[in-house]
């Protein structure tokens, strides 16, 4: 039985992770805090989760759990993953705090001076799929950006087979719940409702480093991207629809062999067959990353669907974590 611990329960990442560990049979939930919340129980502030008690960050034992998932703020996790590391604890951190290998690229986008630059080169970027041989021995992992796990996926591919012949065009739509619970103007249901509009787009939102060091990881010299993300006035899900230029002599049909060599036999992403387009509906709620291709005017359009708190989050979280462990990396999830 993994023993686990969660840092920052009550936003909409942390009470998606509690609600999958809580039905893990694998798992026991040894403790979940909150620092605004601490003696209140999870399902007096979400009524359908659960019945987790909430205790103050400082009252945690670090060193009573095997594994410390991170919920907290950027710049808030790395000082408690190296609280959880010098007791022997494993980390998995959903914040931005060591997903950059780049201290500087961290500084200049989050806007401060990097609280652990000595772990970065441990850190193991947490995109299951392809990280499945490092997650195993690995202490730290971090656990990518929800809008970037929506490209990466859907880009690998391509990617890999050398066919992109100029600047990407990553056009993605997020819920609400992307940008958090606490209360800003922008996020509140009258500025939302009826109106869908974009936000720091082309090469403006914090995101694209990482996507762009994603990149590198399958190509050593990856063509341009320009990434704009938009706001959705829906909950939960993100869709992001990809324009790839093409080399010449690339067909669908090409493609579509490379896509099917790269997931056949994965268990949460799907390509679906030529016609059918991914939406939020075959995601939401699930861990699964639904990919579709079209080939038109020699470029591919890529739509990539994710729910932004399962896979883009508390899912792949989870995910890493039986990998880290050893068990079948589909217990928990759906």
């Amino acid at each position: 039985m993994i023993k686990a611990g969660i840092f920052g329960t009550t936003g909409y990442t942390g009470f998606e992770l509690a609600k999958i560990l809580w039905r893990h049979p694998g798992v026991r939930i040894q403790f979940a805090t909150s620092q605004s919340q601490p003696g209140r129980r999870l399902s007096d502030l979400f009524p359908a989760g659960p019945d987790l008690p909430l205790i103050h960050p400082k009252e945690a034992s670090l060193a009573e759990i095997d594994v410390l998932f991170l919920c907290l703020p950027h710049a808030l996790a790395a000082p408690a993953a190296i609280e959880a590391l010098k007791e022997g604890t494993r980390v998995v951190d959903l914040s931005a705090d060591f997903r950059l290998k780049n201290p500087g690229l961290y500084s200049q986008w989050y806007g401060h001076e990097h609280p652990a630059p000595h772990l970065l080169v441990e850190a193991v970027y947490g995109l299951s799929e392809f990280s499945r041989e490092e997650l195993p021995a690995a202490r730290l992992v971090a656990n990518p950006g929800c809008y970037p796990t929506s490209i990466l996926l859907a880009l690998q591919p391509v990617l890999q087979a050398r066919a992109i012949g100029g600047t990407i065009i990553a056009d993605s739509k997020s819920g609400v719940s992307g940008a958090g619970r606490s209360p800003r103007q922008h996020t509140h249901f009258v500025e939302v409702s009826d109106n869908f509009y974009p936000y720091k787009i082309g090469r403006a939102h914090r995101h694209l480093p990482e996507i762009e060091q994603g990149l590198s990881l399958w190509h050593d010299d990856p063509p341009p991207i320009i990434f704009s993300p938009h706001l959705l006035p829906i909950p939960r899900g993100i869709l992001s629809t990809i324009y790839v230029p093409l080399k010449d002599n690339w067909s669908e049909t090409d493609l579509r062999i490379h896509y099917q060599e790269a997931y056949t036999g994965e268990p949460f992403v799907r390509i679906l067959p030529a016609g059918e387009l991914a939406t939020l509906a075959h995601v939401n709620h699930t861990n699964r990353c639904v990919l579709s291709l079209t080939v038109a005017a020699n470029t591919l359009i890529l739509t990539s669907a994710i729910d932004n708190l399962v896979k883009g989050a508390a899912g792949q979280a989870v995910q890493n974590m039986n990998l880290m462990f050893g068990i079948e990396e589909t217990i928990g999830l759906i």
